[in-house]
């Protein structure tokens, strides 16, 4: 069984799962664990698996084989109601009437709790109104989704997975459409969820500075398996990143964050111009 670090609290263990589609296989025998209160993300080359392990974590994909833990229990046989209430999952395509109200889309995040055909409870009321609290929504509640921006509708979708009240929040691609401005409020964002409410939050990022930044835990993919996991100061090396992305880079340290920071380094012109140089110290 895998062990999580540093305290040896998971919120999260598979142990050689294997996933496919069609007879296609995505994930093969891969063992991983998520740390709980922490946020890990997900790294790898398009095609590697991220997305599809992330589903597959979340009960959205069948198993072929292996086992995945929520805490103590078991992934395939959890009820569905009681699964969404320990952890919730944001796709990468999320999709609504442009007409809803932030407000009433929040509201569907109540769904695990909410009893068919009856209206929603007091309690209900008030997690709904403490996520958009959260994210910063509370003053566009009765806006319609069609005329939000795209870092505010991102905010919506996260405040109606805040408002399931769960301890794992799953985000794929969260960032994807996004300006550079709007990505880092929503990292932003996801780290003091984590930092102020114990959050497991589980990423898949793109961009390698992002989350060696914000990641506590990282998990690199490639071709359906996990090739190697740690913190990005454990983990971040040109090495691992040539291997993962065919990427020739250096890594330097970030003068702020005091983090990993990765440089690419550009290919020769024909005219033979050089790289340029990294401004970051090396480590």
């Amino acid at each position: 069984m895998p062990k999580c670090s540093p305290n040896n609290n998971c919120a999260i263990r598979a142990t050689d799962l294997s996933v496919g589609y069609r007879g296609i296989p995505l994930i093969n025998e891969s063992t991983l664990v998520i740390p709980e209160g922490r946020i890990t993300v997900l790294l790898g080359a398009n095609g590697s698996g991220k997305s599809t392990l992330l589903k597959a974590l979340a009960g959205l994909h069948p198993l072929q084989s292996g086992t995945v833990m929520i805490g103590d229990s078991d992934l395939t046989t959890t009820p569905a109601k009681q699964l969404a209430r320990q952890m919730a999952f944001l796709p990468q395509h999320p999709g609504a009437p442009e007409t809803l109200t932030v407000s009433e889309l929040v509201m569907m995040g109540r769904h695990p709790y909410r009893r068919p055909l009856f209206p929603a409870t007091k309690t209900d009321r008030n997690a709904v109104a403490e996520a958009l609290q959260n994210t910063d929504m509370s003053e566009m509640s009765e806006r319609s989704l069609g005329a939000l921006s795209g870092g505010q509708r991102q905010r919506a979708w996260l405040a109606m997975i805040l408002a399931q009240q769960t301890d794992i929040l799953m985000l794929d691609e969260p960032t994807s459409y996004l300006d550079l401005s709007h990505q880092y409020d929503l990292l932003n964002l996801v780290r003091r969820l984590n930092q102020l409410q114990g959050k497991t939050l589980v990423l898949v990022l793109h961009d390698l500075n992002q989350a060696f930044e914000f990641a506590d835990h990282l998990i690199y993919m490639k071709h359906g398996k996990v090739m190697a996991k740690g913190t990005a100061s454990q983990t971040a090396t040109p090495e691992l990143v040539k291997e993962i992305f065919d990427l020739d880079c250096s890594i330097g340290l970030h003068p702020q964050a005091n983090c990993p920071l990765l440089v690419p380094l550009a290919t020769r012109s024909a005219v033979g111009a050089q790289p340029s140089t990294p401004s970051a110290q090396a480590i």
